[in-house]
């Protein structure tokens, strides 16, 4: 019956698979939105990046125990520290739609420019 154990592991695996994948969907689907809307931003932040990492002749792979870390652990706080950053924008993006919903529907005062006061 060791097959049957095997199976059931490996069935429960692919459970936890496919909730991960759609918990990292989320927030990055959320980045991926914000660099079509900011494509420039997004552009210049990569490239940015990019020239630091290289002027500090720095390679994710050449830094000792970086490779057993992302393997180990470093993707899940990644992934979580960009839903946490994928939540935080979202709950900007709504108050500032809030905001600007409120304005839209307030009502103005009627002007009294014109008007002659007895």
């Amino acid at each position: 019956m060791k097959v049957m154990r095997q199976l059931a592991e490996v069935r429960a695996a692919q459970a936890r698979m496919t909730l991960a994948r759609h918990d990292v969907g989320e927030p990055a689907a959320a980045l991926l939105a914000r660099g079509r809307a900011w494509p420039l931003t997004t552009v210049g932040l990569a490239a940015g990046a990019g020239v630091a990492l290289g002027s500090l002749d720095v390679h994710p792979l050449r830094v000792p125990g970086l490779t057993s870390l992302v393997g180990g652990g470093l993707a899940e706080v990644l992934a979580q520290g960009a839903h946490l950053l994928a939540e935080v924008a979202a709950a900007g993006v709504a108050a500032h739609a809030a905001v600007d919903a409120a304005a839209a529907t307030e009502p103005t005062p009627p002007t009294t420019e014109g008007a002659s006061t007895p």
